[in-house]
């Protein structure tokens, strides 16, 4: 078993309970900073991805897509977005879904805001909408990759 502990005087059932609760504390401590670290990064301002939808008026797609092709992307850039991705969906028409990213989500606020107020894409979105609007919708979601991801 545990020998007895001349100098504290513990018996073995004694010093078996104080190395049993040893364990425990020390484990939910490991927990407990796994949890924090977890928590802590999931809020940090990090890079942040966003998921963008966007849903044009009829005859309209390429359009859309003539905008991004030639100009969007490059401007995206200039304002410190990372053009990921971009998709058409085989069964939705009228959609173009893509993926940017940002260094923070703070840092993505201060993009858009900059992107919109850039007078090279307001003269490209006058433009490109000179025969009426191109978009009807846009959906946006920011996504944090998780610690597995590939992207991470």
């Amino acid at each position: 078993m545990y020998p007895r502990c001349v100098r504290c005087k513990l018996s073995a059932m004694t010093l078996r309970t104080f190395l049993h609760l040893s364990l425990a504390v020390s484990a939910l401590l490991t927990a407990g900073a796994f949890f924090l670290t977890t928590v802590m990064h999931a809020d940090s301002k990090g890079k942040v991805y966003e998921l963008r939808t966007y849903t044009t008026l009829d005859g309209k797609l390429d359009d859309l897509q003539a905008r991004f092709r030639n100009h969007t992307m490059r401007i995206f850039k200039k304002h410190g977005m990372s053009n990921v991705g971009y998709w058409v969906p085989e069964d939705k028409p009228n959609t173009l879904i893509y993926i940017i990213s940002h260094a923070s989500r703070d840092a993505a606020k201060q993009n858009w805001d900059a992107f919109r107020a850039d007078p090279e894409w307001q003269k490209v979105q006058k433009e490109s909408e000179a025969n009426g609007k191109i978009v009807a919708k846009v959906e946006s979601v920011y996504m944090t990759a998780t610690d597995y991801s590939p992207m991470k």
